[in-house]
């Protein structure tokens, strides 16, 4: 079984539950495992929809929903004592915030009744946040979980 195969299948099972509802099971899954602080995975789920329709309109929404999670991706990364490189990685969490924001922006409505002002108004904060401690200070290590309804 291919890789991509195997991870399809992972995130079928995944949102399985979430089937049958007005709004995509991959957009809802997407949510929960952002809500869950499982960013990696929040990617990986919507990734799979982004890229069914990467060619219409509504593709830099969902591209802009994986780079927001893909910054909290960034900040979550810890220190390994043999890797001191991986770390959290501060400025390229401020890049995928601002590429976000910039994806997003033009949504309003967002598509299936998602709150857009709340995704860009996180996105604001948190690039804030990294700005304010000059790119020093991850900010998960003192802000509240984040989370989106």
């Amino acid at each position: 079984m291919s890789p991509v195969s195997h991870k399809s299948s992972a995130i079928s099972a995944r949102i399985a539950h979430l089937q049958g509802r007005t709004q995509p099971a991959h957009l809802l899954g997407w949510l929960e495992c952002f809500n869950a602080g499982e960013f990696y995975e929040a990617h990986d789920v919507l990734e799979e929809l982004w890229l069914e329709k990467r060619e219409t309109e509504v593709a830099d929404f969902y591209k802009g929903l994986i780079q927001l999670a893909g910054a909290f991706v960034h900040l979550k990364m810890h220190e390994h004592p043999d890797y001191p490189a991986a770390g959290p990685r501060l400025r390229p969490a401020a890049k995928l915030l601002e590429l976000a924001r910039s994806n997003l922006q033009s949504f309003n409505p967002a598509p299936h009744g998602f709150d857009q002002p709340a995704a860009l108004n996180l996105a604001d904060h948190w690039l804030a946040l990294l700005k304010a401690g000059e790119f020093k200070t991850n900010p998960l290590s003192t802000e509240s979980p984040v989370r989106l309804s």
